[in-house]
């Protein structure tokens, strides 16, 4: 169970409301049709399979938080900038309920 928090970003208690009011960056990498169905304003949308080529829109300096609609393209992603280098890097699960802990 502890991987599986893990890979879903969900072992560690993370403020995400004081985050964002820091600056934090909320990348929602859903397709843009989910995206414009309903999304976090001021959220950036770059697609888990486009974030490889479009990396460098994201900038290093600022936490990002991820989400899609459940959690699991969103802990991809998560990885994805790990690996790229990024540090600080949280895994918002869903938007739904990511947008409910920022309020």
């Amino acid at each position: 169970m502890e991987l599986l928090k893990s890979i879903l970003g969900k072992s560690e208690k993370v403020d995400f409301k004081t985050m964002v009011a820091e600056g934090a960056v909320i990348l929602d990498v859903r397709t843009p049709q989910e995206f414009n169905s309903g999304h976090i304003k001021g959220s950036m949308n770059i697609p888990v399979g486009d974030l490889a080529s479009q990396i460098k829109r994201i900038k290093k300096d600022k936490p990002v938080i991820t989400c899609c609609a459940s959690g699991m393209r969103s802990a991809t992603a998560a990885g994805i900038l790990r690996s790229s280098g990024f540090t600080e890097v949280y895994n918002g699960g869903g938007w739904n309920s990511l947008e409910a802990k920022i309020k």
